[in-house]
């Protein structure tokens, strides 16, 4: 039966590709590592390789196609021997069949990672023993794996019955071995068994994860792994602030409201993000989605985790408001007590941990919002002033920006806003 070659994803998160070459004619006979095509995507042109030996017989995505999406069937392999009669007795292809009837018969790989054959060597650890080669060997001849990979987990002494097969019928492929010994997590998977072998069970406890915690690693994972993170800094003078602050505070001798810097903060950040909208946005494949609400996601640190409330319209309150609707969040947060649309549907997020000494962090972009601002402690610092040393309170502020939807200039634009008003907090007020 002919098998289907698909065109392959280069990412958990790629959804289409161009051919833009056939690199074998059909009829040819091809053996596994031979190139068959070139793939382009938006960051680089890849090549595909053959898997397995066969004849390539029949081209159903022509070399030139854009937008071919992962998975869809672009050309058929007949196995060795096999009648090429079979082909005309194929009515349609279906792009979306089961593992078991329509398996992949490519793997892309980089240009510039190709392994040469005679002059590209794995570096083999010097304490590593022949008997453990010995070992190797006999396991390459128990898992299915192609040449290139067994020729690889030789020259790395890699055990190839641990790495999972991503080929046809759970074949190791090269890029299963690539990615085997250059993935971080499973480096550390593997780092946390060996320590745990190693150790007594007394020596550590194992503290199980919370479905806040487990939330929170897939979506900051998500996060950094999918979102192109650029990062701007500003220091912000804060006399004035404090200064207005103490005066705003005496004069509520009711306890109507107590504010804090933070508070100042989320109404700057809201002031500007009405002077530069192009900052409280979010990516899509499609479009920008450029948000016409201002609502701002405050982290607030539990004993838990860490869950994110919303000052939603908060460029329509003044700062009393803000602050009386900031401390009852936070004591719902404490309490437990947040329904989802407290803390669901924010724009543009903040992450003040001034209060804990900080002096200047980045923080990591909450998807899908396109921005998050990290606020350092006000502290006096030694400044230059019109010529001389003076000594002013300063706080500084770090915009972390995806760059898909927040380019350099505008992200400079934002922080030039935010910082006039923080340093002249009267004129939000107006």
């Amino acid at each position: 039966m002919p098998i289907s070659v698909k065109m392959p994803a280069l990412s958990p998160t790629m959804e289409e590709g161009s051919l833009t070459k056939w690199l074998v004619k059909e009829g040819d006979n091809v053996v596994a590592g031979d190139i068959i095509a070139e793939v382009e995507t938006d960051k680089a042109t890849m090549e595909v390789e053959a898997v397995e030996d066969g004849v390539f017989s029949k081209i159903i995505v022509p070399e030139g196609t854009n937008s071919v999406p992962v998975n869809k069937v672009i050309a058929l392999m007949l196995e060795e021997g096999e009648d090429k009669s079979s082909l005309d007795n194929l009515e349609t292809i279906d792009d979306s069949s089961q593992e078991d009837t329509a398996i992949d018969k490519a793997v892309i790989e980089n240009k510039k990672e190709i392994i040469s054959e005679e002059k590209t060597e794995i570096p083999i650890e010097s304490s590593l023993v022949t008997d453990n080669v010995i070992n190797i060997e006999n396991d390459l001849k128990r898992v299915i794996a192609s040449p290139l990979a067994k020729r690889m987990a030789l020259q790395a002494n890699l055990d190839i019955s641990k790495v999972s097969g991503t080929g046809p019928r759970g074949r190791v492929i090269k890029n299963d071995i690539l990615s085997f010994l250059g993935n971080p997590k499973v480096s550390e998977k593997n780092l946390n068994e060996e320590f745990l072998s190693k150790n007594s069970s007394e020596n550590f406890v194992k503290i199980p994860n919370s479905n806040m915690r487990k939330i929170i690693a897939e979506r900051l994972s998500q996060s950094k792994q999918e979102i192109p993170h650029f990062y701007l800094t500003v220091d912000c003078e804060i006399d004035e602030l404090l200064s207005l602050r103490k005066d705003l505070n005496s004069r509520s001798k009711d306890g109507r409201f107590k504010l804090s810097i933070n508070d100042f903060v989320i109404s700057a950040v809201a002031q500007a993000l009405s002077k530069v909208p192009e900052t409280n946005s979010s990516w899509s494949k499609e479009s920008i989605i450029q948000y016409k609400n201002i609502d701002i996601s405050i982290a607030v640190a539990l004993d838990e985790g860490l869950i994110t409330p919303v000052i939603r319209d908060a460029n329509q309150k003044g700062l009393a408001e803000i602050s009386n609707e900031m401390k009852d969040l936070v004591d719902k947060a404490n309490n437990n007590k947040l329904m989802p649309e407290d803390y669901k549907g924010g724009t543009f997020s903040i992450s003040n941990l001034g209060m804990y000494g900080i002096k200047e962090f980045a923080a990591v972009i909450n998807p899908p919002q396109g921005a998050i601002l990290a606020v350092g402690k006000g502290e006096e610092r030694a400044i230059v002033k019109d010529g001389a040393l003076s000594i002013a309170n300063i706080m500084t502020c770090t915009l972390s920006c995806d760059h898909r939807v927040v380019d350099g200039a505008v992200g400079s634009k934002f922080l030039t806003q935010f910082k006039e008003f923080i340093e002249d907090p009267v004129s939000m007020m107006l």
